[in-house]
């Protein structure tokens, strides 16, 4: 009790110090940058090596709450892009939304230094870190265009499977038997869920595999640039989208459509939105490890159901509930194991 008490305070003090550095940020105050810059980093004033709160049990806590954060910001990137894509082209809302994201973050990319941003260590990770990413959102806006929207999440949902297939030989991570079996279990738990329909095998289908597996790979190299401060991934990253999606344009100048002040503010929030969610994933995975985290993408399945309801007139199934209890077991099973293989010190700390 009193282990998880102090956990608790340090947790705490930890937010609220980050809460005063971001208001420092914003008023321009002498020093906003100094503790700021650290836990984007990765450090920390209590230590002076590279992102050692990875290893930390509060804070594989920590990296498994703003994953779920992130999900559920990534839920309404998608609801918010199968309703823009039955307007707009692909390559118009990834160049609207791209562009709306470098403007928000603006400010901090000024702060920290357009020359730290742009000369990066092993510049070509990043820049295929980048590409993956484009391509992942792509796919899934044009695959969600044609299929209905829980079909596409299933193959999204494929991308854990991926991430722990590899990070033992990538990562030199430890996975475990009862975890693989956890994920498949999960894996399982969307299928019967989701019930993919007869579009399985079409084009938007196969579209959205390759998405889906660029989004894997990814999140792999996310965590291996863990050391590099998350502005410098999402200036790179959006960067990246930016080019893409402007290729398709000028390769379809026909495609773009006329926009009213209510559509781009539309397209310009889905950006911000996504930007969101691609931030809190990335600083997840530099909290935890990738087997402990990645899974937690199924609870998109939740966000699904709900916004499916809201949005589309979706009623659940009785097979919803008993994937969701699947889903939700195997996560829960991941995050404990993980706990409890650190106590037993077979993880480091």
């Amino acid at each position: 009790m009193r282990a998880r008490a102090e956990g608790q305070e340090t947790a705490s003090l930890l937010a609220f110090q980050l809460l005063m550095d971001l208001c420092l940020f914003a008023t321009g105050s002498p020093g906003r940058n100094v503790r700021l810059a650290r836990i984007f980093a990765g450090t920390d004033a209590m230590t002076t090596e590279t992102a050692p709160i990875a290893h930390s049990s509060n804070a594989a806590r920590t990296g498994v709450l703003i994953m779920l954060l992130g999900m559920l910001m990534f839920s309404l990137n998608d609801v918010m892009g199968k309703w823009l894509v039955s307007t707009y082209s692909v390559p118009q809302l990834m160049t609207i939304r791209s562009i709306a994201a470098l403007i928000v973050l603006t400010p901090f990319f000024i702060k920290r230094g357009w020359r730290s941003l742009i000369q990066v260590d092993r510049p070509w990770l990043h820049a295929l870190r980048s590409l993956l990413f484009a391509v992942d959102a792509s796919a899934f806006y044009y695959a969600v265009a044609y299929m209905p929207l829980a079909d596409a999440m299933t193959y999204w949902l494929a991308a854990p499977i991926y991430v722990a297939a590899a990070s033992p030989f990538l990562l030199g991570e430890k996975v475990g038997w009862r975890r693989w079996t956890a994920i498949l279990i999960g894996f399982a738990g969307v299928i019967v869920a989701l019930e993919p329909s007869a579009k399985s095998f079409s084009l938007p289908a196969l579209i959205a595999l390759a998405g889906s597996a660029a989004f894997a790979f990814a999140l792999l190299l996310g965590r291996a640039l863990r050391s590099t401060p998350d502005t410098t991934l999402i200036f790179w990253q959006l960067s990246g989208a930016l080019i893409f999606s402007l290729v398709g344009v000028g390769a379809n100048t026909a495609g773009w459509a006329p926009m009213d002040m209510q559509a781009l503010f539309a397209l310009c929030l889905l950006g911000i939105v996504a930007m969101m969610a691609h931030l809190l994933v990335s600083r997840s995975l530099k909290l935890a490890d990738a087997a402990t985290v990645v899974p937690l993408q199924y609870t998109l399945l939740f966000w699904a159901v709900v916004f499916g309801w809201m949005f589309f007139g979706d009623t659940p199934r009785w097979t919803v509930a008993l994937g969701a209890a699947l889903i939700v077991a195997s996560g829960l099973f991941i995050f404990f194991r993980e706990q409890q293989l650190k106590h037993r010190g077979e993880i480091k700390e």
